[in-house]
């Protein structure tokens, strides 16, 4: 039985309705899921698995397979849809995991984030491959996400032991000098505006490399000021190199990166950080379809950082806050946020506080293309409500004008470009939508990233959808295949 992933129960069994539903949705036949079943499981390392027509038959009767079966047809569904389908999802029981495996409810302590930092980059240097690194990694959501994530305000315990331990650390002389972590924290700053610049596809590696670099000093006994400023150069990293996997489109990577980073945030006492790395999460998660799992994290990044997050660090929380309520279809809370984020932006440029430079990207130009997207969200979860399109217009407007100045950050520029263009096909001006995607498809050509180029795609697909007819549109879908070959394989 072992041999080909079967085991369940069999008692009392009754046709797995959820399994079913995804799997019609899908449009394999049992054959090609089983194909696909038995590819992943020998890239898993899982050669036992030999998965046929006759099994996936007995599944979608209600026998339930042991793992990995479970976890693998959870990623080929995710994948397939483009959104999370948990394994309790496909009506499945979860088998209990370790935490190098689940990848996200990891133990709270400084040695282990840095053992578990160390593993998972050098497992991305050497085993990189599309959609999952050597080890199986599946995505989490919903309470088995949330529920992990909000210990990164629990305070960690310090034992009598550890605290002599610290003491001498901190007489102990460093090995790293101050120009040294210097460089270290410039470094993280130029990987930065790369990838505002070019895209998360072509230094994604170097940042890696660099992460797997600090795990190495923070192995090294360091004086306690030194490993605090080690960590959070490790959380940045973390948060970016998430942040580029994200960008082509590795998922499970990116949310395994956002949690480490989580835990380098939370021993580096940086709570504003933290919060920014949950910002992140919060986005992944509106990109994959759960809104409601973006809004538990962003809740939970303010409630962390209410008492010390600068008001741009407030105000990008609260424009993430206004996308999770546009994508939950609840108009009155999103524009209570918008105005919060307008409001607190404000503050920002009136007091000119000096901010780290992981939050100097939010500018006015990114202000205004988050508000304008929730509005742009909004009108799409009203059913294309008119509305909020011509709400949405203006403010997506004046985020193109700013970003076109703005040669540090043309990612963002083709985004809104597409935005725009999404909001004029909203409005049945299909014309103006192509003059604006033809522009994100230049700019596209110079940045490395499979978020800009899905986006491109999804917004020809809808005008093709809706004026296939049109010249413009047949001319825009020509140019496509032209400009923007199905390609793309992450680095």
């Amino acid at each position: 039985m072992g041999g080909n992933g079967g085991g369940g129960t069999t008692a009392d069994k009754r046709p797995n309705e959820l399994l079913g539903s995804w799997f019609v949705r899908s449009g394999w036949s049992k054959g090609e899921l089983a194909r696909q079943v038995n590819r992943r499981a020998r890239q898993l390392g899982a050669n036992h698995i030999s998965t046929d027509t006759s099994r996936v038959r007995r599944w979608l009767d209600g026998e339930n397979p042991r793992e990995p079966i479970p976890r693998i047809l959870s990623e080929l569904f995710s994948e397939r849809f483009g959104c999370v389908v948990a394994v309790e999802d496909l009506g499945l029981r979860a088998a209990h995991q370790s935490p190098s495996v689940s990848g996200v409810d990891l133990p709270w302590t400084g040695p282990q984030t840095v053992a578990l930092i160390g593993e998972f980059s050098r497992s991305d240097l050497m085993l990189a491959r599309r959609g999952f690194l050597g080890t199986s990694l599946a995505l989490s959501a919903g309470p088995s996400l949330i529920e992990p994530m909000q210990r990164w305000l629990v305070p960690s315990p310090v034992t009598p032991r550890e605290q002599p331990e610290s003491a001498a650390a901190s007489r102990r002389p460093g090995r790293l000098s101050q120009p040294e972590l210097d460089l270290l924290e410039s470094t993280t700053v130029m990987f930065r505006q790369w990838d505002a610049q070019c895209g998360g596809g072509l230094r994604r590696k170097a940042v890696v490399g660099q992460l797997h670099e600090v795990t190495d000093l923070l192995q090294e006994p360091q004086p306690e000021a030194t490993t605090r400023r080690l960590f959070k150069v490790a959380a940045e990293l973390a948060e970016l190199a998430g942040w580029m996997s994200y960008d082509v489109g590795l998922q499970p990577t990116a949310q395994k990166y956002f949690v480490l980073a989580l835990h380098a945030a939370k021993e580096a006492a940086d709570k504003p950080l933290g919060s920014y790395v949950l910002s992140s999460m919060s986005r992944q998660m509106i990109h994959l379809g759960r809104p409601d799992d973006a809004l538990e994290l962003i809740h939970l990044a303010q409630y962390g950082s209410r008492d010390c997050a600068s008001p741009r660090t407030q105000s990008m929380l609260y424009a993430m806050e206004a996308r999770a309520y546009a994508n939950m279809g609840q108009p009155g809370k999103c524009k209570r946020a918008v105005r919060m984020a307008e409001d607190t932006f404000g503050d920002a440029v009136e007091f000119d506080e000096p901010d780290p430079d992981w939050i100097r990207f939010f500018s006015e130009a990114e202000l205004h293309g988050e508000n304008s997207h929730s509005f742009r969200d909004l009108a799409y979860v009203a059913g294309r409500s008119p509305t909020y399109a011509s709400l949405a217009e203006p403010v997506m407007q004046k985020a193109v004008d700013l970003f076109e100045k703005d040669a540090e950050h043309q990612r963002s520029y083709a985004l809104n470009l597409v935005g725009m263009g999404t909001v004029h096909l909203l409005r049945r001006e299909p014309e103006q939508s192509t003059v604006l995607v033809r522009e994100a498809l230049r700019v596209a050509k110079k940045v490395r990233s499979e978020r800009v180029n899905t986006r491109i795609r999804k917004t020809v697909d809808t005008a093709v959808r809706d004026f296939g007819d049109l010249a413009a549109v047949v001319d825009l879908t020509e140019q496509l295949a032209i400009d923007l070959p199905e390609t793309a394989e992450a680095v």
